[in-house]
């Protein structure tokens, strides 16, 4: 599958580990060392990808099966791709993702119980089979990660996120089993502790340069 070099960088993990922040913070440092940087997210992107989000976190009764929830992903991702990443990538900006495909094969995959070959194969026809150059799997435990979404959110949440703690048990797993196949791509790093605490070992993980 296409990987272009290093610029890039998804983020992933489980509901409340702290992705979104840590996109935001990391495109900030790179802005601040001078690059271009595209901040994007998944769902999402475009305007066709974002209607897509809504019907995906917001479902109509009784809700998608998993391997519609799979195809509506990668519809949103095709597009994504298509009219957003590429046309960074091709200019020379750094993309900076919260959520990618590894997101599909951790839940549709994972917990939906697809086949990842057929997630994979989804991915080639829709989006070319691009992945980015490296991914940072922020991993927190689910006691921490719960209390995180309780701030956020109040106690309530999305209709993915809102899911039984044994279904978000076996998305983790799966993250993993990601990374330990992929250790070429996969960068894993410990989400707990403050924001700026993790954001200090994303830089050193990918190498790039703290602000002063």
């Amino acid at each position: 599958m296409t990987r272009p070099a290093g610029r890039f960088i998804s983020l992933e993990g489980g509901e409340g580990a702290g992705k979104s922040t840590q996109a935001r913070l990391l495109a900030d440092t790179l802005r601040q060392s001078g690059l271009e940087v595209l901040l994007t997210r998944e769902p999402g992107g475009t305007p066709g990808a974002e209607a897509i989000r809504q019907m995906l976190l917001a479902p109509p009764a009784p809700g998608w099966t998993a391997a519609a929830e799979a195809l509506l992903f990668a519809a949103a991702r095709a597009d994504h791709v298509a009219r957003t990443i590429i046309p960074a990538l091709a200019r020379g900006a750094w993309v900076v993702c919260d959520r990618f495909l590894d997101s599909s094969r951790a839940y549709q995959g994972g917990e939906g119980g697809l086949d990842d070959a057929d997630l994979l194969a989804i991915h080639r026809i829709g989006s070319h089979g691009l992945l980015p150059g490296k991914t940072l799997l922020l991993e927190l435990g689910a006691d921490q990660a719960g209390e995180r979404l309780h701030a956020r959110d109040g106690g309530s949440s999305d209709a993915i996120g809102g899911r039984d703690a044994g279904y978000h048990a076996g998305v983790a797993i799966r993250f993993a089993e990601l990374a330990v196949a992929d250790p070429d791509r996969f960068i894993r790093i410990d989400a707990t502790g403050s924001p700026a605490a993790v954001h200090h070992r994303i830089l050193t993980a990918i190498g790039a340069p703290h602000p002063c």
